[in-house]
């Protein structure tokens, strides 16, 4: 809003009156804004919660059994923890999507269809992981939508951002190609994998580019829902990954420097990094009051919302390609679960007993309980148990690596 409205003032002459017109001004101002408000309105937001008993555990917590996710025999200490957790407030994903918002209808340009299709998708994640956490909290159902139900909604608009990046006039996609270092020109063109020539071909091309879109933007979803197990995990992850993504978004909308570093110009996507800036500043903010031991979870509300947005983004910045490197952490976090999946149905099915090949999935649940399933079982009192703080502090330095690495391939030829 303050952008436009500047915009109409343009033509009187004011100190400061062209600030707004600079990206880079937008983008720190989203980011503070963003970040500004969880610092002074989050402990309200948190109180407001937990006077309307919207527990991570439902709304009687005191009620809810402990410990039943897990097929090993708990401490007692573990059992006490996980008893407080259940007392801890959740739908912390609300006052996220607020901040974001506020942020971007101060300072991002409404018009550009990057912009556009980021809200969108902010909104309608999140109301998809409202969906989920009211069934859990307000109809005492901690199984949510089933998955079928979140694979539905994630699919529809994953196909509707799809079908409107390969359709839109203001977004170039004249030549399907996508940034992947050791390409020539760091540049791959879709077309090669083409097994067909001619129209046949062209058809074949952009039916998977928008299988390939609908993908990234439903695995980036699901894998932050999965990483969102420990205090601070997946804030301090993605907050990683979005300055990452701002940062391509921010190189790719300048000619200039698209050309040095040998990605796609894509004229427009400047916007990108001003709303990019707003969701890393809530997620910061968030940090502030989520960090362990955690005050507030984002439950199912932030998670699918801050997922679809990084799978979002990295399709419209053209470094889809480039997830499993970028987001590795999240990348291992569902691959653990679709591979304890997978094996203990194989051997279920050939032993008569599911075998594992992970102590507990997600992965972070592996790590906190040191390893091998089978010698845990054994005997718990030899297996060491990671402080969470310390778990999430390696993650994030992982994460840190990961980043910096995607960075440096773009200069590797």
């Amino acid at each position: 809003m303050l952008y436009h409205l500047f915009d109409l003032l343009k033509d009187y002459s004011f100190p400061g009156h062209n600030l707004l017109n600079f990206i880079s001004f937008r983008a720190i101002m989203a980011n503070m804004t963003a970040l500004l408000i969880w610092l002074f309105f989050g402990k309200k937001f948190i109180k407001w919660l937990e006077r309307h008993r919207i527990y991570d555990g439902g709304r009687n917590p005191e009620a809810t059994q402990i410990g039943e996710r897990h097929y090993w025999k708990e401490t007692e200490e573990e059992k006490a923890r996980n008893i407080e957790k259940k007392k801890t407030p959740t739908m912390g994903g609300i006052f996220i999507i607020m901040s974001i918002m506020i942020s971007a209808l101060l300072f991002c340009d409404l018009t550009n269809i990057y912009n556009i299709l980021l809200i969108v998708t902010l909104l309608w994640m999140g109301a998809l992981g409202f969906a989920d956490e009211y069934i859990k909290v307000f109809k005492n159902n901690k199984n949510g939508l089933s998955e079928k139900q979140k694979l539905i909604g994630q699919f529809t608009l994953a196909l509707g951002i799809a079908l409107t990046v390969c359709l839109s006039p203001a977004i170039d996609t004249h030549k399907l190609i996508t940034t992947l270092p050791f390409m020539k020109a760091n540049e791959f063109d879709y077309s090669i994998l083409s097994p067909f020539s001619g129209q046949l071909g062209v058809y074949f091309t952009w039916g998977l580019y928008l299988t390939m879109i609908i993908i990234v933007i439903v695995a980036c979803s699901n894998s932050v829902n999965l990483t969102d197990g420990v205090d601070g995990l997946a804030a301090g992850t993605t907050a990683i990954v979005g300055v990452v993504l701002g940062a391509f978004a921010w190189v790719g909308s300048n000619i200039i420097y698209s050309e040095y570093l040998s990605i796609s110009y894509l004229p427009g996507a400047g916007e990108i990094v001003v709303f990019i800036s707003a969701m890393v500043g809530a997620l910061v903010g968030f940090l502030w009051f989520n960090t362990s031991k955690a005050e507030v979870f984002m439950g199912d509300v932030g998670s699918l919302a801050i997922g679809g947005v990084i799978g979002v983004a990295a399709v419209l910045t053209r470094k889809e390609l480039l997830l499993p490197l970028l987001c590795g952490i999240l990348f291992c976090e569902s691959l653990s679960v679709i591979i304890q999946r997978s094996f203990f149905k194989a051997t279920k099915k050939k032993y008569g007993a599911g075998r594992r090949v992970f102590t507990n999935t997600p992965l972070h649940h592996h790590f906190q309980k040191g390893g091998n399933p089978s010698v845990f079982i054994k005997d718990i009192s030899k297996k060491k148990v990671i402080d969470d703080p310390k778990l999430v502090t390696r993650f994030w330095i992982v994460q840190l690596i990961l980043a910096v690495l995607t960075l440096a391939l773009l200069k590797i030829r």
